[in-house]
């Protein structure tokens, strides 16, 4: 099994080297204390389920993760009241959502975690992603975010077992 390390500003990688990382914007938090909003990313061990990509953006990588083309019509469920929540959906979609094809670049590549996944629990957080980083280096709404290049990269190492352990960094 795969493990890469993020300790709430870099991502480690399985070779011991490392690359900057955002975060939420909330901080990190015990996943028993995620709540759906909140900005905060969620301590644990989460496995890297499946992948997106937008094809008219970012060349299909060669993955060990199963991977599907984004289109216009790809969205994910964030209202807690809604059946599909924290699930993948097609839009037009009648409950509170994400829209996954977006203009500003964060979704070109992008990893579902398996955080609030099996079950799904209403309001303990959704769409905990590994996806494209703000060249500026934003935090996040909750998810883990990486240079593009740098998330293209590992995504050709990915293992069918990756995960990715969030913690916080050590005191010192």
């Amino acid at each position: 099994m795969q493990t890469l390390l993020c300790d709430g500003s870099r991502l480690i990688l399985p070779d011991g080297g490392s690359i900057p990382c955002s975060m939420g914007r909330g901080g990190l938090v015990p996943a028993a204390k995620k709540r759906e909003g909140d900005g905060a990313t969620p301590i644990g061990r989460w496995r890297l389920t499946h992948g997106f990509y937008r094809p008219d953006r970012v060349d299909r990588p060669d993955c060990a993760l199963p991977l599907t083309a984004l289109d216009p019509q790809s969205g994910w469920c964030d209202d807690p009241a809604d059946p599909a929540y924290n699930r993948f959906v097609t839009r037009p979609y009648g409950a509170s959502h994400e829209v996954m094809w977006r203009a500003d670049g964060l979704y070109d590549l992008l990893f579902v975690t398996d955080h609030n996944a099996d079950p799904v629990v209403p309001g303990m957080g959704s769409a905990i992603f590994l996806h494209c980083r703000h060249p500026d280096g934003n935090p996040t709404a909750g998810c883990i975010a990486v240079a593009r290049d740098a998330l293209v990269a590992l995504a050709r190492q990915f293992e069918e077992e990756t995960v990715l352990e969030i913690r916080e960094r050590p005191a010192g």
